[in-house]
């Protein structure tokens, strides 16, 4: 998975912000019952709903890491279209292209 520049000078720059915060991310993972694949689709939802982009294209990479194929994370997107509207879900559905086409070249 590719790490955006951005938040590998993040990294660099702030190392013990970074820990603690990529702990989170571990702690609340772990944190009940649900399986990769379920969570991963449950960060797509989340950050399409919130029209965060830069955050919907790192959930995509990860989701790809956890298994989640191009058809299922389409499938939770368009799951959204009643919540979010035909534009959000639209955007979200270009950014998981943005993505695949940009690992697939």
């Amino acid at each position: 998975m590719a790490v955006p520049k951005r938040f590998k000078k993040f990294k660099d720059d702030f190392p013990q912000v970074t820990a603690a915060y990529e702990a989170l991310g571990e702690a609340v993972h772990k944190a009940g019952p649900l399986d990769a694949k379920t969570r991963a689709l449950v960060k797509l939802g989340i950050s399409a709903g919130a029209r965060l982009e830069g955050g919907f294209h790192s959930h995509v990479r990860k989701a790809i890491d956890a298994g989640v194929t191009k058809n299922e994370m389409v499938h939770a997107v368009l799951l959204a279209l009643p919540t979010i509207g035909l534009p959000s879900m639209m955007a979200a559905l270009s950014w998981i292209d943005d993505v695949l086409d940009k690992e697939n070249k």
